[in-house]
């Protein structure tokens, strides 16, 4: 028979010998060369977490034990073995303990009088490799759990049946101000001002931000956010991802902009307008005065307008340079 080459290091916790040699068989059956090791209490099974940090791939558990049996059995040894896999072997039939024990977080549940080499060695595989992957995902999920409270921007989960706070971030709760007992309290709705008025600002200035929104912090401050947002399943529940971003800062700087826009057209149409007009007085008045056919007096007169005009002009430019003085940093 083929025999599994794998290196598999097991602990199998059992008080009775005959039970042990036996299971040692089955195990050497399947497996060329399986690393076992014995103990024959919890005290046993106790002493040998406390004191080796060998790597164990599984273990298999008698549920009845000279210093420990049953449910207490189960809790604590899954309290002292960490994330490896623990398949339970016990002779006593009892579906419902059975579930139960699944329940409280045991790999498998295998009847003795049912066992033989391959059914053992099933259970070991399948167990082993469920448990890899189990770890692999609670690892992912400690990565983005840790990607969401420690993000630097604000975030949140809510309930979309009811919109709950369901989860919040340490961003959240120091950028507006509320503790974690508090938002759990409250509803998205809570956080909302009653009416957004985007008329205030052209539109423009929303080009850039998909969904904005105005939101009331603790302090009854009002900030303006720009909000992505994706629908997640959490803890059984329809819930939603909300990432926030406060543009409040960068709506005032667009509102500057704007109204520095509005002065720099007023002044171009001063330009194109106001300046023209003495402009055109004094080009025209130049010309005449080239005229050799116009008499002294007559040209001494259009100096006059052409300095009217000129101290004119002078007061046009003088207000261009004052409201370029407003509008420059």
């Amino acid at each position: 028979m083929h025999k599994d080459r794998k290196k598999y290091t097991l602990i199998v916790v059992e008080d009775n010998a005959g039970d042990f040699f036996l299971l040692q068989d089955y195990l050497d059956e399947m497996i060329l060369a399986p690393e076992i090791i014995h103990v024959a209490s919890f005290k046993e099974l106790d002493s040998f977490f406390a004191t080796n940090s060998k790597e164990i791939d599984i273990v298999l558990l008698d549920l009845s034990l000279p210093d420990k049996k049953g449910e207490e059995l189960i809790k604590d040894t899954l309290e002292i073995v960490g994330t490896t896999p623990t398949v339970v072997l016990t002779g006593y039939p009892d579906f419902s303990f059975a579930v139960k024990s699944l329940a409280l977080g045991i790999s498998d549940y295998l009847l003795k009088d049912d066992l033989n080499a391959a059914t053992l060695y099933k259970s070991i595989i399948y167990n082993i490799e469920r448990n890899k992957n189990l770890v692999k995902l609670k690892e992912s999920e400690h990565r983005y759990s840790d990607l969401f409270h420690l993000s630097p921007q604000p975030m949140w989960v809510y309930n979309l049946d009811n919109y709950q706070f369901l989860d919040v971030n340490l961003a959240a709760i120091d950028h507006y101000g509320y503790t974690t007992e508090e938002f759990q309290t409250m509803l998205v709705t809570d956080i909302e001002c009653d009416s957004f008025e985007k008329d205030l600002i052209s539109n423009e200035i929303f080009v850039n931000f998909e969904e904005v929104y105005r939101h009331r912090k603790k302090n009854g401050e009002i900030i303006y956010v720009s909000i992505q947002s994706n629908t997640i399943p959490y803890k059984e529940k329809e819930a939603k991802v909300v990432l926030v971003n406060d543009i409040t800062e960068s709506i005032k700087h667009l509102k500057a902009i704007e109204e520095q826009n509005k002065r720099l057209m007023k002044i171009a149409w001063t330009q194109s307008h106001v300046v023209r007009a003495p402009l055109a007085r004094i080009m025209g008045l130049v010309n005449l005065i080239s005229d050799e056919g116009i008499s002294i007096e007559e040209k001494l007169e259009m100096l006059s307008h052409v300095l009217d005009s000129a101290n004119e002009l002078d007061e046009i430019i003088r207000e261009i340079v004052k409201q370029s003085k407003l509008i420059l940093p």
